[in-house]
């Protein structure tokens, strides 16, 4: 009898029990309207969720209106946000997947251009094709870059009222179906912002020393945990480093991550860069394979906590083997699920378990099934299953 690959292997987490071991992860796509999804988010995420994963998240939402990152960014600052994504919770869950959410509040990186429009402070062109702008606010006055807008710091006040609001939008999310709640707490944004002394410059019990610049993450992890139910999973991602001298290191991130675990999170979602202005995230390096998985083993070894490793990781048999040698709890695929929506059954396949696409959509399989067998019956070579 053969044994089973653990990237095919059910993981239970709190009360929630995920079919297999693959992510899909928040990858903002910049074309929401007001904060609000459009048909385009349901037919988006329908698509992962036929295809396989064990969870699908929604992408970075976020807490207040201020905080979205761009005009086209998703919000979850109030109730008609939150029913108005109950549609694609519901289909994601009637695949069998499960519905998860990032919550966010982007920070200093706030009141910027869309991706495609350039991913830098808007311009006069787009504020005459309908745009709005308005101030970032983060832990100091410190410009992401030059040439972008200049932040507002923050008040305690203020700090203590963003905690709330954090705290409000899981339990909308939960409300809305959501059955994972993961905190964005990476890429320079918000939270990730007052971590790093590269934006951190306060001089209170917010900043300064390690303690200190974890302070506010840590009062987000544990008002959004006592605001969900107890079975709900939390999750929180973080840049592991910031790829910059004088930045986060990998020891503060094993330090965060133990104080996570205490506060109840359970998955410490691996990802890394976001405060240099080449790229959103960790443009600023070459990358290759799996090349953020060490910091995934290193939080789960030293703190015990669950992990997500995620990054470049685009074949099955890499997947597994992250699981298999203890780098991992889950693996999060992000661009190369945009390329293969399926890639999940398709990796069920070369790993032998999805052999005959029973863990396909009951609609597809039986038209699947018959195109397999036809193909056998004219002695084709399935070398390359998926060409016709």
């Amino acid at each position: 009898m053969s044994v089973r690959p653990l990237l095919f292997t059910p993981l239970q987490i709190r009360d929630v029990t995920v079919r297999n071991r693959i992510a899909i992860s928040p990858m903002a796509m910049y074309c929401a309207e007001n904060g609000f999804p459009t048909s385009f988010h349901l037919h988006h995420y329908a698509r992962f969720a036929m295809g396989g994963a064990g969870i699908v998240f929604i992408e970075q939402s976020s807490v207040t209106r201020v905080g979205r990152i761009t005009n086209g960014c998703l919000g979850i600052w109030s109730d008609e946000h939150a029913a108005a994504l109950e549609p694609v919770t519901q289909f994601i869950k009637s695949q069998g997947s499960v519905p998860a959410i990032q919550i966010a509040h982007g920070g200093r990186k706030s009141s910027t251009q869309r991706a495609w429009e350039g991913n830098g402070p808007l311009t006069a062109e787009n504020l005459a094709n309908g745009d709005e702008t308005w101030t970032p606010v983060g832990p100091s006055d410190v410009p992401f870059a030059e040439g972008w807008l200049q932040p507002r710091a923050l008040s305690v006040s203020e700090i203590h009222e963003l905690t709330q609001q954090f705290a409000d939008a899981a339990r909308r999310a939960v409300k809305a179906g959501f059955e994972i709640i993961e905190i964005h707490m990476a890429h320079g944004y918000l939270l990730q912002s007052f971590l790093t002394p590269l934006a951190n410059k306060r001089t209170d019990q917010y900043g300064g020393i390690l303690e200190n610049r974890m302070r506010f993450p840590l009062e987000v992890a544990a008002a959004v945990r006592a605001a969900i139910p107890q079975g709900t999973p939390l999750f929180a991602r973080i840049s592991a480093v910031d790829w910059i001298d004088g930045g986060w290191e990998m020891q503060d991130s094993v330090v965060l991550s133990r104080e996570l675990k205490k506060l109840g999170v359970d998955v410490v979602d691996c990802s890394s860069g976001g405060n240099l202005l080449a790229g959103a995230t960790n443009a600023n390096l070459k990358r290759e394979p799996g090349y953020q998985a060490g910091f995934a083993k290193q939080i789960k070894e030293e703190t015990g906590v669950m992990t997500q490793a995620v990054g470049l990781i685009r074949t099955p048999k890499f997947a597994n083997s992250l699981l298999e040698n203890g780098y991992a709890d889950l693996i999060a695929i992000g661009r190369q699920a945009l390329y293969n929506p399926s890639w999940p059954h398709h990796a069920g396949e070369e790993l032998g378990v999805n052999t005959e696409f029973q863990d396909w959509p009951h609609q597809y399989a039986w038209w699947l099934k018959k195109w397999k067998s036809g193909l056998i019956s004219k002695g084709e070579v399935l070398n390359n299953k998926w060409d016709d």
